[in-house]
């Protein structure tokens, strides 16, 4: 190709306003903007998905059939587009079995080391298959945990917490409520057990039976029922509360279900293979003294130091030499990435997506592939400022080995080094989706409307810094062992905002998120008063996970309320959304549902819920979209073929208020819904909150399989700032700023502020430098990641920690304060 442009045309993606532009290959070029500007549907849903398109015109008949379903680019043309691949940030798949090993393909190598290299038992009959030294397949499971390395299994203790109770008033907890619950009590009276005793005074062999049998007896049930009741006898046939957790835990399709049933089991290291997940005969085998369990469980710098030796060794033909060579040259890139402190062995739904989006980028430079656009969306979310350096070179090295680099990102050091900046804008939604600037960096500074160019080139000048707020108390832990935490203590002062840094695997989340909030949590004994899921506090199966160790806590009666913002996704499919997460859409289906022309029809709210069989489509059953299963590639979403995406029958839709459906209105953006609906109170405050913390380009009815995590903890926020505040509240973010332009990020820090303002505790885990100048007290972990860290490096104000030395942190805070 002599044009060495990919050149598009006509680009109407989302709010593209039929977008025209030019981007060189072979570069590293950067696409900014605020929030819903377009920068997005531009590289993505435009670059990305139009060379997603083209591979699958290129594959088999099936997958062409799909290119209809799965939908085009709306987009006149783009000529000179190579093969894309693109590194998104999205959360890791539920499983246990997926983990850093796997994602980057180190531990097929590891067990390959082991099958060829190891040191086998004088008694072994045979060398191994690699597939035997992988606890995700049949020949290297332990058949024990099946793989898992852990066990789950019930006692009396987690069966019966309170032994005062009898049977009558509930003593199994574990049994469930309603119908069922009783149904197995009557039978247990019907088999002759004393169900009005208290548990304690049962005989153990009673005792043992109700909850442990095997035996599944029928018997027929006499019940007791209120007086003027009917009282059929039935026959009904009873199960352990043992057989009924455990059945449910493994087999039930309800995820509620299987939340309650988990509460009451209890995980233990598998006592056959004592955790490392692997037959005996695989765990025999070692190299260099260690089985691959315990290589697997080293972080992967000390793992790289164990095997260079190996890998330096003269003798180039040798198997252990090259797979060792192999291993120690993609965890170098891993460590160089700042992800040294990883273990193979950490399962991939404990990354963040940041850590994630790394690995898979490590693992595309070791590819070998060339003349290919990465398309990368904020590669440098979740990591520290120290780091970026060493990010730019990975980038920058794949740019050298002859792709080109298409990258969102909001970082403006990151931006500063790119070749060509296309700037998306000026703002969000219907007022954004042009292209400001696509040229060289420094051409921005000549174009006044544009946002990005304030914080590209204005630098830092100390504007970020303010005078600390007084604390009105403090909250001290000491003991702290969890993770790489041993022995720590950490003061939070109250009634201030705190920013928590340090590098990525430091202990920041640690901190925050697992040993403060466990503790706050105990003292206010999980009542109405403290921390909530509706306020986005806790998402699913959070509750069962262990409790950090129990810490010595001191100052926590200060606080009345706990609320932690994270990123976990509001909902998995696209019947979840903005809408009905914040309320909004209760109001929005009265609003409709007291029109003439409703009334007339006898229309109540519920008929606008798409979660309503009355009102919506039935083809969809209300998501708007049906899902489409790609084969050997990943499944997707495309909109339904009988309603387009509206959710709705056509009778429902036939309902206007003020000219448009309520599938008009869930199209509309937060901005455009807050002037339709100003004269509704209810609808109008909840917009309010989420224009307040930046959502005001989200569409009201934007499914959540389309929000990033940054986008999903605004939310959260959103909802929680929309109700009535009583007391002293502690507010704990974890990363607020990722995926956040500066621009934003000034709009959610004055609402961040605002609640310190108004008497409350503001906490942030965070790498943005610009809101830690505005901190009123800085806590520093580092100075390492992994073994490296946990500990206190340095505390105070942030000009006290930017002037602190061994901090990695203090240096980009110094800059950021405007004191280099």
């Amino acid at each position: 190709m002599t044009d060495s442009y990919v050149r598009v045309r006509g680009a109407r993606e989302h709010n593209l306003r039929a977008v025209d532009v030019a981007i060189p290959r072979d570069a590293f070029c950067v696409f900014t903007g605020v929030s819903g500007s377009g920068k997005s549907s531009l590289a993505f849903g435009t670059l990305y998905a139009e060379a997603q398109r083209r591979y699958f015109e290129s594959v088999a008949p099936y997958a062409r059939r799909l290119i209809h379903q799965v939908g085009a680019p709306r987009v006149e043309e783009i000529t000179g587009l190579p093969p894309a691949v693109a590194l998104e940030q999205r959360r890791s798949a539920p499983t246990s079995r997926s983990s850093v090993g796997t994602v980057t393909t180190l531990s097929n190598s590891l067990r390959m080391l082991f099958s060829r290299a190891g040191d086998y038992p004088a008694d072994s009959t045979g060398r191994l298959d690699s597939d035997a030294f992988s606890p995700n397949t049949a020949a290297g499971a332990c058949p024990e945990c099946h793989g898992l390395g852990r066990v789950h299994r019930v006692t009396e203790d987690s069966l019966v917490p309170d032994p005062a109770l009898s049977v009558r008033e509930g003593a199994i907890a574990a049994w469930p409520g309603a119908w069922l619950g009783k149904n197995l009590r009557d039978i247990v009276a019907t088999l002759g057990y004393d169900i009005d005793r208290p548990w304690r005074d049962l005989p153990r062999q009673d005792r043992d039976w109700i909850l442990f049998t095997e035996e599944r007896p029928v018997v027929t049930v006499h019940p007791e029922r209120e007086a003027g009741r009917i009282q059929r006898p039935y026959k009904g046939q009873y199960q352990s509360a043992r057989h009924y957790v455990l059945h449910t835990f493994s087999d039930s399709q309800s995820e509620t279900q299987r939340r309650r049933v988990e509460r009451f089991l209890v995980s233990e290291d598998c006592p056959a293979c004592d955790g490392r997940r692997l037959r005996p005969e695989a765990l025999a085998v070692t190299f260099a003294g260690h089985d691959i369990a315990a290589l697997a469980g080293m972080p992967l710098s000390a793992l790289a130091a164990l095997l260079r030796p190996t890998a330096e060794s003269t003798d180039e033909e040798s198997v252990a030499g090259t797979l060792a060579r192999d291993l120690v040259a993609r965890i170098e890139v891993l460590t160089e990435l700042g992800l040294g402190y990883l273990g193979m062995d950490r399962p991939s739904p404990t990354l963040s997506a940041g850590e994630l989006q790394r690995l898979r980028l490590a693992t595309q430079l070791r590819s070998g592939l060339f003349g290919v656009v990465y398309v990368l969306d904020e590669p440098s979310a979740g990591l520290h400022p120290a780091d970026t350096e060493a990010l730019l070179t990975v980038l920058h090295r794949l740019k050298d080995a002859g792709n080109s680099l298409f990258v969102v990102e909001h970082d403006m050091d990151v931006v500063r080094r790119a070749d060509w900046l296309v700037d998306v804008g000026p703002r969000a939604g219907e007022h954004g989706g042009r292209v400001l600037h696509s040229g060289p960096v420094d051409g921005l500074a000549k174009v006044d409307e544009s946002l990005t160019r304030r914080f590209l080139f204005d630098g830092p000048d100390g504007a970020g810094a303010r005078e600390p707020r007084k604390p009105a108390g403090e909250v001290r832990l000491s003991g702290i062992t969890l993770h790489n935490l041993r022995g720590l203590e950490a003061e939070f002062p109250l009634g201030v905002f705190t920013a928590v840094t340090g590098v990525s695997g430091s202990g920041k989340s640690t901190l925050v998120t697992r040993v403060l909030a466990d503790a706050v949590r105990e003292r206010l004994g999980g009542d109405a008063a403290g921390e909530r899921p509706e306020a986005g506090a806790e998402e699913s199966g959070d509750e069962a996970r262990p409790m950090a160790e129990p810490v010595a806590a001191e100052g926590l009666e200060a606080v009345d309320r706990l609320v932690r913002v994270d990123q976990k996704p509001i909902g998995r499919t696209p019947r979840s959304n903005l809408a009905t997460y914040t309320g909004l859409f209760d109001a929005v289906r009265k609003v409709f549902a007291a029109t003439d022309e409703a009334r007339a029809r006898g229309y109540k709210a519920g008929r606008f819920s798409f979660n309503v069989a009355a009102g919506r489509c039935e083809t969809c059953q209300g998501e708007g979209f049906v899902a489409v299963e790609l084969l050997f590639l990943p499944g997707t979403y495309a909109p339904c073929t009988a309603c387009h995406g509206a959710r709705y029958n056509p009778e429902t839709l036939e309902i206007a208020y003020r000219g448009r459906n309520i599938a008009q209105v869930l199209e509309m953006t937060v901005d455009a819904a807050a002037d339709f609906l100003a004269e509704v109170p209810a609808a109008a405050r909840s917009l309010r909150t989420l224009q307040d913390v930046g959502l005001g380009y989200l569409r009201l009815g934007q499914p959540a399989t389309e929000l990033s995590g940054g986008e999903a903890q605004r939310i959260k926020l959103a909802a929680e700032l929309q109700r009535t505040r009583r007391g002293h509240t502690l507010y704990l973010l974890d990363e607020p700023t990722t995926g956040l332009h500066p621009a934003d990020t000034e709009v959610l820090l004055r609402q961040l502020h605002g609640l310190v303002d108004a008497g409350n505790t503001v906490v942030v885990v965070e790498h943005d430098m610009g809101v830690v100048a505005g901190a009123d007290h800085v806590i520093d972990l580092g100075p390492g990641g992994g073994a490296e860290g946990g500990r206190v490096v340095a505390a105070g104000t942030p000009a006290e920690v930017a002037a602190a030395e061994g901090s990695r942190t203090a240096p980009h805070l110094a800059r950021a304060l405007g004191r280099v």
